[in-house]
């Protein structure tokens, strides 16, 4: 099966501030605000969604096709991601423009002053599915967040070549509107969200959890540390967390989740494997630093998703 993965491609900038943000504003004063803090640390690391989902994936031991649109600055990166397996033909370099990039800097107590900087992404909305599916019934396309232009048109490409897709709206879901959520989640393979975004999905589209089933073949719902749910017209599939040995950072979690769904579809599992395969690689993300720091073989995984699931097949 060629697996397609559209989605955000991006730099994420990580910073750490010693002290308390609100130490430093003056009530006041806040309609003329200008402030700088100077951090401790900063950590550059690759990300964006489409771009985690492959490199799990690859992982995983499938070579996935990255599409989405980088910058002049995209190629260590792409080097990186070729070398674990990734095919980013499909990651398209715009010129005199940088990839997309996340700039967050947190305090001590968890809060957070953050920017995005859209960069090449805006482009993303030039590039086609149908450049690179030859057999629909060969393939699977994700549309994960992107460009919102770009989101639209890759689902309704996929409609029109009949090519199944799992549709992955997540943090865009603020940006879309509702008709345009329903239109591109009908006739989708998968539906997936968290609680949060299943309840704003609802409510912008105004439809119910039996409504979504109208919609698409299979609803998956993350739950966090209380696993996740799937649901298809004839069943209800509760999947447990895989426990992680070590809880480190939770960016890109839902990412490797869905790497592991894709490969149990690849496979012809059950849901209920496909849902443990998922649980289990996006425990590897939870003990690493990063979104795309972990490793592991195929054998290695399977290993330790025997022993964690040993009345479950893979």
């Amino acid at each position: 099966m060629k697996v397609v993965l559209s989605g955000s491609i991006a730099f994420d900038y990580l910073m750490s501030f010693p002290g308390k943000f609100s130490d430093h504003f003056m009530p006041d004063k806040l309609d003329r605000i200008s402030v700088s803090f100077l951090v401790d640390s900063l950590k550059k690391q690759k990300g964006g969604c489409a771009a985690n989902i492959a490199y799990s994936l690859a992982l995983l031991e499938e070579s996935p096709l990255l599409l989405g649109a980088v910058g002049e600055d995209f190629s260590e990166y792409r080097g990186q991601l070729e070398e674990a397996g990734v095919n980013t033909a499909g990651a398209v370099e715009f010129s005199k423009t940088y990839t997309a990039s996340f700039f967050a800097n947190t305090d001590q107590s968890g809060n957070q002053i953050s920017s995005f900087y859209t960069g090449a992404m805006q482009y993303a909305k030039a590039l086609s599915v149908r450049e690179w599916v030859s057999d629909p019934k060969e393939s699977l396309v994700v549309v994960s967040p992107n460009d919102p232009e770009a989101m639209k048109k890759h689902t309704l490409e996929c409609q029109d070549l009949g090519v199944p897709y799992i549709y992955d709206p997540s943090q865009q879901i603020v940006r879309l509107e509702g008709k345009t959520l329903k239109e591109c989640a009908d006739g989708a393979k998968i539906l997936i969200f968290n609680e949060y975004e299943l309840e704003l999905f609802k409510k912008k589209t105004g439809l119910n959890e039996k409504d979504l089933l109208g919609l698409a073949e299979t609803v998956i719902v993350t739950l966090g540390d209380q696993g996740s749910v799937i649901y298809t017209d004839k069943e209800k599939v509760e999947v447990p967390v895989a426990r992680p040995d070590q809880i480190n950072d939770p960016t890109g979690v839902g990412d490797a989740f869905r790497a592991g769904l894709i490969k149990g579809l690849i496979l012809g599992l059950p849901w209920e494997d496909t849902g443990r395969i998922a649980s289990m690689a996006a425990a590897y993300v939870l003990e690493t630093d990063g979104p795309q720091n972990h490793h592991y073989s195929w054998e290695q995984f399977k290993e330790r998703y025997h022993s964690v699931f040993s009345d479950y097949h893979l």
